[in-house]
């Protein structure tokens, strides 16, 4: 089981696919979506990752919140929640979710909250017919009607249907398609009807009736994974660099050699010690032999 994401509902746009066919899609926005703390079984009793995602102001955060952040490294987050991951699914704190955590043709389930109505009657509220439009209604053509019995039981029984506060409810949609994903601007296209208002803050996960799409990444999409393999190819190719460094000392010192070789013959050479009283006249003996 991996990890969700907290996204922000930008809007909705079209696609267009290869055959020219265009898709209604919602635009969810990843705003820095960083693991913020880890949930252990040893500590807490069951394993989660905890994320945050935006950027609040400082005055906007109290102080455990802001000391929280600071241990983990992460800028100040607007929007924190946690998700249930399995043992081997477990990120590191500071780790930055990307878009490509989801892979287009995946089914994924999303929770928000709904968009608020207000106060509204029982005809659009609970989808009452109403009453009559002409003959024999007067003033009450959209009333709710009867909302109890007579003198037993005496009251409206709980939960009636009735006017009242509409939407702004926590609800989750399940299985909307992931039509296309950009890893870049950090934008997920999703197909389907998405809970929640404009710059609201939902929670992305894999669907659970549904199982995980076999080319989603595990545990997760992490933002810069891709980049670290050429790193480790430079590492492996430095002790190459240096061997051709030390290789090649031997034929630096080569031209020195022959510079030598190539210096001019009319230097005198260096002076020889001048020989003894003794040794000049044993010399002169061996010439008259």
């Amino acid at each position: 089981m991996r990890t969700g994401v907290i996204a922000k509902k930008v809007g909705m746009t079209r696609l267009f696919q290869e055959d020219g066919q265009h898709v209604p899609v919602t635009v969810l926005a990843l705003e820095d979506c960083q693991v913020v703390s880890v949930r252990t079984a040893e500590t807490d009793g069951y394993v989660a990752v905890q994320l945050g995602a935006g950027e609040a102001k400082q005055k906007n955060v109290n102080k455990p919140q802001r000391e929280h952040f600071a241990k983990a490294q992460v800028p100040l987050k607007q929007r924190v929640a946690e998700f249930r991951v399995a043992d081997d699914a477990v990120l590191e704190v500071g780790a930055t979710i990307a878009a490509s955590h989801f892979v287009p043709g995946q089914l994924v389930d999303v929770a928000g909250h709904t968009q608020g109505k207000g106060f509204q009657g029982g005809m659009k509220r609970w989808g009452f017919g109403g009453m009559r439009a002409t003959h024999g209604v007067s003033i009450s053509h959209r009333a709710l009607g009867s909302t109890g019995n007579r003198q037993d039981p005496g009251k409206v029984f709980k939960n009636k249907k009735m006017a009242g506060h509409m939407g702004d409810r926590q609800r989750t949609q399940q299985n909307l398609e992931i039509v296309r994903t950009d890893d870049e601007r950090g934008l997920i296209f999703v197909k389907g009807s998405v809970p929640g208002a404009k710059n609201s803050w939902l929670m992305v996960a894999d669907a659970v009736k549904v199982a995980r799409h076999a080319d989603a990444p595990y545990p997760a999409g992490i933002k810069g994974a891709n980049d670290a393999a050429p790193v480790e190819d430079e590492i492996i190719a430095a002790p190459a660099e240096e061997e051709v460094i030390d290789t090649a000392a031997p034929e630096a010192e080569a031209p020195a050699t022959e510079q030598q070789a190539d210096a001019p013959a009319d230097e005198a050479p260096a002076a020889q010690p001048e020989a003894s009283d003794g040794e000049q006249a044993g010399s002169d003996e061996k010439k008259e032999d």
